[in-house]
């Protein structure tokens, strides 16, 4: 119980003291003016509250990763609150916080917008790629699982074709529509749901006197999975994800002030984090061996356990919330997915989306693919999405650390973390049974040498940067 009451602690306390001294390093500057007013469209660019925009980025980031990455990552035990702890205010808050800031201190600018002004034109176009295939992805998956929730819970009078069909017209519509009339109106509602039901678990946890574990370095992995590098993929969304760095622009066109940067993005993460510590401490404690919740995941996967926890800890209300969480949260993050996928074809493309002709014209064809996707067993190809996800987190925070470089500011807040994902991402696909299907014995060592290389090219950009700098700070000879 120390260790988990500990880590909740420390989450608050790296938001008021490191959060801070992240805000410092990038010079926060409530005196620029912010794409919400600069390019005011009513669209996509429209001026929110924070505390409104905090509850949407907390949603669109969160949706259900920060319950289902814990609950399958309680499977190694209390080594799983390290990561959550360290990674959200080490690398995940850090990565939110730059992939919002940036994207406001660039007009707005989606993921390869920021890489490509930062890393170079090549990995603008890759990284373009890369994130489009990630958003359909989870756009797509997002709308056939709650379908087939709710096609379960309606059979013999609804298909699930028929629920795939209404949950694809309610993605047209949200991702079509000004950003304030569906997704500004009700997402800090479904927010706020999220976190009601993070407190209810973690409450009860408390309360009824479940034994959460103190912390152990031990692998309690019934199947006795290596810890590195599968955890670190397994709870991204909880300590770092990838997919953040596509949801940030949305708000960071919202945002009315920079001052509210460490609030939106940073904060939220932070609170992402608390969720998932909830979550990953009730897969741990809940079933009270680790063997049984490996068997429920098999066989009920993580919604069966987010249900009988809920319905268990908080009663039938808090077993209905659990269910109608586990259809919304999925959707509000699939819609959003389509947003950002929308919003960076038009960033690439160079086209307005003021007139809704012009967001139908990319919208449409980003809805076919993932309408056809629906119609395949493609579950071997989403298995590469959490190597993918902490892919573009590794990407994303290089070139924060470029841009802190330029600016001669302290790069190590972004490039350690980006040299730790990068041996990460390199290790496991090396490993993966979707990658390369390696021994740990080859993988390891080979991941790290690999990771060298980005680590390498990134010193001697460092190196080159700092010369041009020197360079130009001294007076021309007479």
């Amino acid at each position: 119980m120390f260790t988990f009451i500990a880590a909740i602690i420390l989450l608050f306390v790296g938001y008021f003291t490191y959060g801070k001294f992240v805000e410092k390093v990038f010079g926060a500057d409530e005196n620029r003016v912010t794409p919400a007013y600069e390019k005011e469209d009513g669209v996509d660019y429209v001026p929110m509250e924070w505390k409104r925009a905090s509850l949407i980025q907390l949603l669109n980031i969160a949706g259900l990763g920060p319950i289902f990455g814990p609950i399958m990552g309680a499977l190694w035990g209390p080594v799983a609150f390290l990561w959550i702890v360290v990674g959200s205010i080490f690398a995940g808050a850090v990565h939110d916080y730059f992939s919002g800031m940036l994207s406001m201190r660039n007009g707005g600018a989606s993921l390869p917008g920021i890489v490509g002004k930062y890393l170079g034109n090549s990995m603008r176009i890759f990284t373009n790629g890369f994130a489009l295939l990630l958003l359909v992805l989870v756009g797509t998956v997002f709308m056939t699982g709650p379908a087939k929730l709710l096609a379960n819970m309606t059979a013999g009078w609804m298909t699930l074709s028929v629920w795939v069909g209404i949950i694809l017209v309610y993605y047209i519509i949200a991702t079509l529509l000004p950003v304030d009339k569906i997704i500004g109106r009700f997402y800090p509602a479904f927010g706020a749901l999220l976190l009601i039901m993070a407190v209810g678990v973690g409450a009860s946890l408390v309360i009824q006197g479940y034994q959460i574990p103190e912390l152990t370095l031990t692998n309690m992995h019934p199947k006795g999975l290596p810890i590195w590098p599968l955890l670190f993929i397994t709870i991204a969304c909880g300590a770092i994800s990838g997919f953040h760095a596509t949801q940030s622009p949305i708000m960071a066109r919202c945002a009315q002030n920079e001052k509210y940067g460490r609030k939106i993005f940073y904060g939220m993460m932070i609170g992402e984090g608390i969720i998932a510590m909830i979550w990953a401490a009730a897969g741990m404690t809940f079933y009270g061996d680790y063997a049984v919740l490996a068997e429920v995941l098999n066989t009920a996967g993580p919604a069966g356990v987010v249900k009988e926890v809920s319905t268990t800890l908080l009663g039938a209300v808090g077993g209905t919330l659990a269910v109608l969480g586990v259809i919304i949260l999925p959707i509000t993050s699939g819609d959003t997915a389509f947003r950002s996928a929308r919003m960076l074809v038009a960033d690439f493309i160079n086209l307005s989306q003021k007139p809704i002709s012009k967001r139908l014209m990319i919208a449409v064809p980003l809805f076919a693919v993932g309408f056809t996707l629906t119609k395949i067993d493609f579950n071997f190809l989403w298995r590469y999405f959490a190597w993918a996800n902490q892919t573009t987190a590794m990407i994303m925070l290089w070139a924060a650390a470029v841009y802190l470089v330029k600016n001669n500011r302290l790069h190590w807040v972004a490039s350690i973390p980006a040299a730790f994902m990068t041996v990460v991402t390199f290790t496991y696909i090396l490993m993966a049974p979707e990658g390369f299907q390696l021994d740990t014995s080859i993988a390891y060592p080979l991941g790290l040498v690999l990771a060298l290389i980005p680590i390498g090219l990134f010193a001697k950009k460092a190196v080159q940067i700092n010369r041009e700098a020197l360079a130009a700070s001294k007076p021309l000879n007479k």
